[in-house]
Parts: structure tokens; sequence; C-alpha cells
């Protein structure tokens, strides 16, 4: 009996994973909508083309602007050139800091398909929210797992403006206790290349340092995308 009632049990969470998942789907297509929009594959950084970055890390009311430039065409460890810092020319410290903290390459991470929620849908748009897959997650992203993703798509341009993620409970980020994660990318639709390119993320954070909470936020906006590869 007992191993009865954990299959019944198995197989109503399995169907109700399916019916999420179904109405998501049934939206899409009641808006002439591809269920391709979905696939997480479509939205990863691109890393065939040769941009332009202003990244902002703002702390303790101060701003800190940074100015680089990638190009994948180059050796690996001459792709990214830091142009300024503070407005002043950077420093060698400076230039390692910011290549080690950018450095990581874009990885193809995979939807829960048991996950998918209909958050809301208006006259002008959809939002849906899922979360990832932890198996797909790289070690230092695993604390994404416990992060709603939730993706707004106009129902106008059938595409999707932005991507936004929220913790759902307390993050451990390496060495520091996160209370609240909240990263917002904006993408924008090239349409000659059929394609989503990444035009901001804005990443609010607050962590515990030293028995105290410590807001803090970072800005990136790329532009002047340009296919090298």
């Amino acid at each position: 009996m007992k191993k009865l009632f954990t299959v019944l049990l198995l197989s109503v969470s399995l169907l109700s994973a399916s019916a999420q998942k179904q109405a998501v789907l049934d939206l899409l297509k009641k808006h002439n909508i591809e269920s391709s929009i979905l696939d997480q594959q479509s939205k990863q950084p691109v890393d065939d083309h040769a941009f332009d970055l202003k990244y902002s890390l703002i702390n303790d009311n101060k701003e800190a602007i940074t100015l680089a430039s990638y190009d994948p065409s180059k050796p690996e460890s001459e792709r990214w050139t830091v142009i300024s810092v503070k407005g002043k020319i950077p420093g060698k410290s400076d230039i390692k800091s910011f290549i080690k903290a950018h450095s990581k390459r874009p990885v193809a991470v995979k939807i829960d398909e048991g996950s998918f929620i209909v958050e809301k849908e208006t006259p002008e748009y959809l939002i849906v929210s899922y979360k990832q897959d932890p198996s797909s997650l790289p070690d230092e992203a695993k604390f994404m797992k416990d992060c709603r993703m939730h993706m707004t798509i106009n129902l106008k341009s059938k595409r999707i403006e932005q991507l936004q993620s929220l913790n759902e409970k307390p993050l451990k980020i390496k060495i520091f206790n996160a209370e609240k994660l909240d990263l917002l990318v904006k993408l924008i639709w090239n349409e000659q290349e059929q394609r989503y390119f990444t035009e901001s993320e804005d990443m609010n954070l607050i962590v515990k340092f030293l028995g105290q909470l410590a807001p803090m936020e970072t800005i990136s906006v790329y532009s002047n995308y340009k296919k090298v590869l």
C-alpha cells in the first residue's frame, strides 16, 4: 500500500508539471507565438560578436564606471580591452580584476520543464516564469537553482523584452549570504540575424557583511555589436 501511494503521488506530480507547461504552450498558441520562444539557447549571450561595454558598480551611493570592449576573434588572453576605470587610464590591477570578473564563457542552461507558471496576461504582455535545471548550472552559479526567472513577452512584437531573476529564498553566493537577488536583463531582437542580443543587465544584490545588510548594484550596458566569427 505504501509503494502504491508513492507511485500515485509521483504520477499526480508529473501530471501537474505537464499541465503547467501545457497552460503556457496554450497561451503562446492563442497569441500566435512559436513555442520555441521558450528555448534557452536562443537567449544565451553571443560569443561570436565584438561589442562595447559600460560597466557600473554602485556601492554606498558611489558609482565606479568601467569602459571596455570585447573581441572574440583575438587570442583568449587579449579579447578584453579595458579602456578606462573611473574616467582614468586603468592600472594593471584594474585590468586584472575586470578580466577575472568577466572571463567566464557563456553556458547553455536548461529549463526545469516542470516549473512553468503563467504569472500574468494583459492585452500588451505575457509574463511566464520558470526555474533553471540545477544539473545544467555551472558550480559557480548553483545558487541560481533557488531563483525564479520571469520572462516578459511583448504580444504585439511576439518577442521577449526582458528576463528577470528573483530569489525565492536567501542565497549562498561563494562566501556571502544574500538576502536579495534581482537581476533584470533587457533583450533586443536582431531581425537580420534572427537572434536576441543583450542590451543591458541590472543586478541588485543585498548581502550580509559583518552582520550588516549591504546593498550593491551593477549595471552592464552593451552596444555596437559586430559579428567577427
